[in-house]
This record gives structure tokens, C-alpha cells and sequence, in this order.
């Protein structure tokens, strides 16, 4: 008997969408889900974005954390704002209610001990990027699973650029592209990734982190 016929019998909500993301961490450290956000939620969570974004509340990007941070032009170039869920409004209730659906499936099904998360707005302007690198520091650990959400317009190209570059363990490369609704989550500690240039307009998105104790 798999996991889904017990819970199943179980009287369990058994959610197909992540049990498709429970089975790809498993076999790849990684998973796309498309259409995680609908185009109509999409839309809804890039007015609010750009909103925040054209009332000049973001600032440029550093790299670290906090007890180690620095901006580095010729490593990340994108803009980004810190969601606070304790103070979300109701925009930033739809994205949270949507993420902590799969959180609580994740630690219900897995007992994976996520306890924490933090997330921001992220925009590239044309011409930015982000270089190879790790979600986690040498002095903090807790980031299990990063996570990307995607809140592109839907005539979005792959010629525009901003595509998410995974490289996983066999060497080989994941090529992403940030086409609106899309969700990726991977393993904080052991995928390296990177942020191709963007070539038109601006990449947007909300990036963030589930984390253990």
C-alpha cells in the first residue's frame, strides 16, 4: 500500500499537486509546478507588486545574511522587499494561503519540521542577474526548501531572458523559465543556482525560504 491509498483510508485530503512535489524532492531535489498561481491570482499579485515597486519601497539586493551582508553589483543585481506575514495584507493573504496549504502538507505528510518561512518581492531589471551560488551560510542552516513564484505578464517569452538555471548533482543543468503561475522549489542546501541575465522589461517574483528550527 502507498502513502496515498493509506491516507486514503485515513480520511486524509490527499492533495495530487503535492504529492507530485513530495515525489520530485524525493527523486530529483527539485520540483515545477505550473498554474500553482492562477492567471486571474497572477495578475492580482503583479499590480500589487509593481505597485510597491513603482512607490520606489524596494532597495537593492545584498548578498549574506544578515550577519554578513553586502551589495555586490557584479554578483545579484535585482530589487527586493521583505513580506511580512504577521502584517500581510489582503494581496499578500491570497500568496500565503496558498504557501502555507503546501507547508502543512509537507510537515503533515513528511514530517519535515518546517517551522519558519520568509519571503520577499524580487524584481530584475533588464540587464540584471544573479550569479551561481547556494541558498544557505556558513553560520545558518535552517533554509530546507527555496522557493520561486513566478508574476510575469502572460505574454511572457523565453527570449526575455531570467530564466532560473538549476544544477544538479549529476552535473547536468535544469533550465527554468519564469512564465507566470509557476512555482519551483528545491533543496536550500545541496542545489547551486543562478538567475541568466534578463533581456526585456523586468522579471518578477516572490522568492523566499521554508525553514527548520
Amino acid at each position: 500500500m502507498n502513502s496515498v491509498e493509506l491516507f486514503e483510508q485515513l480520511d486524509f485530503q490527499v492533495n495530487r499537486q503535492f504529492e507530485q512535489v513530495i515525489e520530485d524532492l524525493s527523486e530529483q531535489k527539485f520540483c515545477i509546478v505550473d498554474q500553482f498561481f492562477s492567471l486571474e491570482e497572477v495578475e492580482i499579485l503583479r499590480t500589487a507588486l509593481l505597485e510597491k515597486y513603482e512607490e520606489d519601497q524596494f532597495k537593492k539586493s545584498a548578498i549574506g545574511n544578515k550577519t554578513n551582508e553586502a551589495i555586490e553589483k557584479t554578483i545579484r543585481g535585482d530589487f527586493i522587499l521583505w513580506i511580512n506575514e504577521a502584517e500581510q495584507n489582503e494581496t499578500e493573504k491570497l500568496f500565503f494561503t496558498k504557501i502555507n496549504e503546501l507547508v502543512n502538507y509537507l510537515n503533515r505528510t513528511c514530517f519535515m519540521g518546517i517551522l519558519h518561512k520568509e519571503f520577499h518581492y524580487a524584481v530584475y531589471p533588464k540587464g540584471t542577474f544573479y550569479k551561481r551560488h547556494l541558498d544557505t551560510f556558513q553560520n545558518d542552516s535552517r533554509r530546507k526548501l527555496s522557493m520561486v513564484c513566478y508574476f510575469n505578464d502572460e505574454t511572457w517569452q523565453k527570449e526575455n531572458g531570467g530564466e532560473l538555471v538549476i544544477y544538479k548533482e549529476n552535473t547536468t543543468e535544469e533550465i527554468i523559465y519564469p512564465m507566470p503561475g509557476r512555482m519551483v522549489i528545491f533543496e536550500s542546501q545541496f542545489l547551486e543556482h543562478e538567475v541568466k541575465p534578463v533581456q526585456f522589461d523586468k522579471r518578477l517574483s516572490i522568492t523566499g525560504w521554508l525553514k527548520t528550527r
